[in-house]
């Protein structure tokens, strides 16, 4: 992971994709959003989705977890070149969140992560605030899911 100082505005991260699969979609909603049309194809169907749709969080949960493995690659690589790695801190929070459109079955979407502003900490010093937008995108090229969120950076420490 990248300092806060070697981070520009603008910089773009492809962080992955994932396969939405039936069973995928019915396992993650009988444990976290039990809702018919994610449970059952033909509610479904029948629903506004018009097919057995994903979960919101379930999309959501799949971009986190691309999102923390691609950091995690990033900071291997990192390692094995000799290169200090820096260790981020937490999220003061999200916003923007939206499910554009329906994620159904067998659809599959890739998340890009892009910088779109950076401050310094006033409250943290050796910190900055770090905010990215990061969108998916289904294999048809259709905007399915965005969120704009922050986190907590290291600053380099100067000496």
């Amino acid at each position: 992971m990248r300092f806060f100082d070697d981070i520009e505005i603008g910089q773009r991260r492809e962080i992955g994709t994932y396969t939405f699969t039936a069973e995928a979609i019915k396992n993650f909603a009988a444990k976290f959003d039990p809702q018919r049309f994610h449970l059952d194809e033909e509610e479904g169907k029948s629903s506004l989705f018009g097919g057995l749709a994903a979960s919101g969080w379930h999309v959501g949960s799949a971009c986190m977890s691309l999102l923390v493995a691609d950091g995690q690659r990033l900071a291997r690589e990192a390692v094995s070149r000799g290169e200090e790695v820096a260790v981020w801190g937490p999220s003061p929070g999200f916003r923007d969140l939206r499910w554009i459109r329906p994620v159904l079955a067998g659809d599959t979407v890739a998340y890009v992560n892009v910088v779109t502003d950076k401050r310094t900490s006033a409250s943290r010093p050796g910190w900055g605030i770090l905010t990215a937008r990061t969108t998916g995108t289904n294999q048809r090229g259709e905007d399915v899911y965005s969120i704009t969120a922050s986190a907590f950076v290291p600053m380099r420490k100067s000496g």
